[in-house]
């Protein structure tokens, strides 16, 4: 008997040591591929995780914060996500569904009346959720091409609504089976005057609240601050070059912050993707499980703040943010494995793309299941 549990207790280690040594070894192997990657795809910076909704099973940082220094990466880097972005105003704008402040079906002009008058028709019966899904046939307001914006004046609060009442005014977008969304960062400003409004906060402070105070993560606003200390540089691409961008460049996302402005650390993104993969696992946090399954999959193609995916035998939420086309990131949480796969940029072109879908590729195919 003694005999028998000595041999099962050295094949569990020999099993323990078996997984942790190929853990390292696909580890390194990503590692060096990614490295490879940046460089052969001139991706300044690279920082990258694996987690699953307990676990970081691999994280990695490389390269260098900007083109022309010499600071090289680490993981307490800053990056700006963009389009990332909406995800967590929705998150924010769920606590307060929760808290019953406001309802998915909640219609806009329920909360501004005195709006409607000048506002199109169209828009008469458009509601919380479909502002959030990008079916309320907003205009998309994503840069070029875009209407002349009148000058706005006041504090983010008062501009936002400025704009929203200004993008009322414009022809709504056609949704049909082809498009049955349109893609919108003003249908977020819109969203946010709606959470605003019942919480007499604004979208900062209630950045603030949710991720900072409540949840202890380091949120800030905008590009990363890369001139009083080391950080990284988003980098444009002009005539052939990445171009680094310094943080004090005048930048403004023409009052969509919301949709697209926030900048973070990729180890506390990690937990706010972890909160979201433990919800979709059936686990109560932050915010019940029930809210988190409708926002990853409670609308078809675009639910609230993700895209949402079916596809061979799969089952995604996904979303990319491009940090006004200086940064790149995009983050894949597959709903059926519960793991997670996070990518960080500091470029975006069409070289940063390529070399971050080829480094998504390998993480998925050596992801130890």
């Amino acid at each position: 008997m003694l005999k028998m549990n000595y041999i099962k207790s050295i094949n569990t280690l020999t099993t323990v040591i078996f997984i942790s040594f190929s853990v390292l070894c696909f580890g390194q192997n990503n590692k060096q591929f990614a490295d490879s990657i940046r460089k052969t795809y001139n991706i300044p910076e690279i920082s990258y995780a694996v987690i699953d909704s307990k676990k970081i099973l691999e994280i990695s940082a490389l390269g260098f914060h900007s083109t022309e220094l010499p600071d090289t990466a680490t993981l307490n880097d800053r990056f700006h996500i963009g389009s990332n972005t909406k995800a967590m105003t929705a998150f924010i704008i769920a606590k307060y569904v929760e808290k019953g402040k406001l309802k998915w079906t909640t219609k806009f002009f329920d909360l501004f009346p005195e709006w409607k008058e000048k506002s199109k028709p169209e828009y008469a019966n458009i509601t919380l959720q479909d502002l959030l899904s990008h079916r309320a046939g907003i205009q998309p307001f994503q840069g070029e091409g875009d209407p002349q914006i009148p000058d706005f004046k006041g504090t983010n609060s008062e501009k936002r609504k400025q704009f929203g009442q200004f993008v009322l005014t414009l022809e709504p977008v056609k949704l049909d089976e082809q498009n049955p969304f349109i893609y919108s960062n003003a249908g977020y400003t819109l969203a946010t005057l709606m959470v605003e409004k019942v919480t007499r906060k604004s979208w900062e402070q209630l950045v603030e609240k949710v991720f900072n105070k409540d949840l202890k993560l380091d949120v800030k606003f905008s590009w990363p601050e890369n001139q009083k200390q080391k950080d990284t540089w988003g980098h444009s691409f002009e005539n052939g070059k990445l171009i680094p961008v310094p943080s004090t460049v005048d930048y403004h996302l023409d009052f969509t912050e919301p949709a697209g402005d926030l900048n973070i650390k990729l180890q506390d993104y990690i937990k706010f993707i972890q909160l979201n993969l433990q919800g979709l696992n059936g686990e109560n946090n932050y915010l019940k499980t029930d809210t988190y399954k409708f926002i990853h999959k409670g609308i078809e193609n675009y639910s609230l703040g993700w895209f949402n995916i079916y596809e061979n035998g799969q089952e995604l939420s996904v979303h990319s943010g491009t940090g006004a086309f200086t940064y790149f990131t995009i983050v894949h949480i597959d709903r059926l494995k519960n793991k997670a796969y996070i990518i960080f940029t500091n470029s975006f072109n069409m070289e940063t793309q390529q070399g971050v879908r080829l480094l998504m590729k390998k993480l998925k195919e050596t992801s130890i299941h």
